[in-house]
C-alpha cells in the first residue's frame, strides 16, 4: 500500500495483482474503510497437473482508519492493471478557511486561518 496526499485528497493504492475485479469488496462502517479481497486459483485446462504453487491464494483484508477529516461518502475508487486506487477528499470542515474579525466600529477584516 502507498497513502499520499494529492491536493485535496488522499491517494490510497493497493497492488492486487492477479485479483478480478469482481472480487474485490470496499465498504465503509465509523470511519473505517474495508477493502477486501480475494485471490482465486488459476482454472488450468483438463490434464494439466500443478508442479508448483507458491502465489498466495484466498480472501485477504485490510482496514483503514479514516478520521474525520477525511469525506467518507465520496471515496472514488479505480481499479487499472492489478492496482486499485482509492482517491478520499478531505472534508470541507478540516480545509483551511479565513475567519472575518468585526472591529468596534463594524469594520471586517479577513484573517487566514
Amino acid at each position: 500500500m502507498d497513502a499520499y496526499r494529492a491536493g485535496d485528497d488522499y491517494v490510497v493504492a493497493f497492488d492486487l495483482p492477479g485479483v478480478p475485479e469482481d472480487a474485490i469488496e470496499l465498504g465503509v462502517e465509523r470511519n473505517v474503510l474495508t477493502i477486501k479481497a480475494e485471490r482465486r486459483p488459476a482454472e488450468l485446462p483438463e490434464g494439466v497437473e500443478m508442479q508448483v504453487a507458491e502465489r498466495p491464494l484466498g480472501v485477504f483484508s485490510r482496514q483503514l482508519f479514516l478520521g474525520d477529516t477525511l469525506d467518507a461518502d465520496r471515496i472514488e475508487a479505480r481499479f487499472d492493471a492489478g492496482v486499485l486506487t482509492l482517491r478520499i477528499p478531505i472534508a470541507e470542515q478540516a480545509k483551511p478557511r479565513k475567519i472575518a474579525i468585526s472591529t468596534a466600529d463594524h469594520n471586517q477584516k479577513q484573517l487566514s486561518n
